[in-house]
């Protein structure tokens, strides 16, 4: 076991390699020159080249890269242009409502997805089945922003049972905030509900195929004692694994729910640091959501030896 989490960890190193470089290229693969582009169509030769100066972009570009590199190293990510801020406070400054509905979704759909697709698992070819995966298909196609805004009109104009924007921080009560947060989770919730129910389904359907499980059918198990005890701990992988996967649909959508909902986080602050052409802010937020993803997607490997002892070898 510890062989295999050594090659894991080990294995992350490319890949933060490769997000570094590419984050710090971003400004560079921008078409145009980024100093015209933040400057405007009415910034004067003397406006542009202290842009440029300021950014750092009249250097090398190995000497740009390596004085980045050192900077990151400092946990520093630069200066927003727009409100001349460390780009790690505003970060910090908006993390709250970003991390708390990132897990309302996850837990809820969780909580939602993985019953669903057992349900629908166990009775294949049925109509709970088929109204299942109907509802998948619905919720994996329909956008993000079409979702949010349906769920304004109704749970928030016609029935005012919820507002419709705004974030009420945690300082004032759990409850408040989960409040606010109600239909932004229900939004991003759909989407990923609709891929851990299909895959759950599919996955629970194919163990349940397999012949251990006849044979604890034929020593006269229970059906809860099978489905706890042996066809949920050999379905856990794959539904692990797209738990890690549909974090990535969760990243990108959380930039849009937070700006159809008005929620000041880390989805709007990328929002509006790209209309405005903050591109240091943008350059850390990629950076900061990158190694996220990074991050859960060696989590999720780190625990398949949790529910498949022969991974440890």
């Amino acid at each position: 076991m510890l062989t295999y989490i050594l090659k894991r960890l080990l294995g992350t190193i490319p890949v933060f390699a490769v997000v570094t470089v590419f984050v710090f290229l971003l400004l560079h693969l921008t078409p145009g020159d980024p100093a015209v582009i933040i400057g405007g169509d009415y910034a004067t030769p003397e406006q542009i080249a202290a842009i440029r100066t300021q950014l750092g972009l009249d250097r090398p570009l190995f000497e740009q890269f390596m004085t980045w590199l050192t900077r990151l190293s400092k946990g520093d990510l630069g200066v927003s242009i727009f409100s001349a801020k460390p780009v790690s406070e505003l970060i910090v400054q908006r993390l709250e409502p970003t991390l708390i509905l990132a897990l309302a979704t996850i837990t809820l759909s969780i909580v939602v997805a993985v019953p669903l697709g057992i349900i629908a698992a166990t009775q294949a070819g049925r109509m709970t089945d088929r109204c299942v995966m109907a509802f998948s298909v619905v919720g994996f196609s329909t956008p993000v922003f079409v979702v949010g805004y349906l769920l304004v009109f109704v749970f928030a104009l016609k029935f005012r049972w919820f507002p419709t924007q705004g974030y009420v921080p945690l300082a004032k009560g759990l409850w408040p905030c989960l409040h606010s947060l109600a239909l932004p989770t229900l939004t991003l919730a759909l989407l990923y509900v609709a891929l851990i129910a299909r895959v759950t389904r599919a996955t629970v359907m194919e163990v349940l195929a397999e012949d251990y499980i006849r044979t604890a059918e034929a020593k006269g198990l229970g059906a809860v004692t099978i489905l706890l005890c042996h066809t949920l701990k050999n379905a856990a992988v794959p539904i692990v694994t797209v738990v890690g996967i549909g974090i990535a649909a969760l990243l990108g959508g959380v930039v849009v729910t937070e700006t159809v909902f008005n929620i000041p986080g880390l989805g709007r602050l990328t929002s509006d640091a790209i209309l405005r052409h903050d591109y240091p802010v943008v350059q850390g937020l990629i950076f900061v959501f990158a190694l996220t993803y990074v991050g859960i997607n060696l989590l999720v490997d780190l625990s398949y030896v949790l529910f498949d002892p022969r991974i440890r070898y």
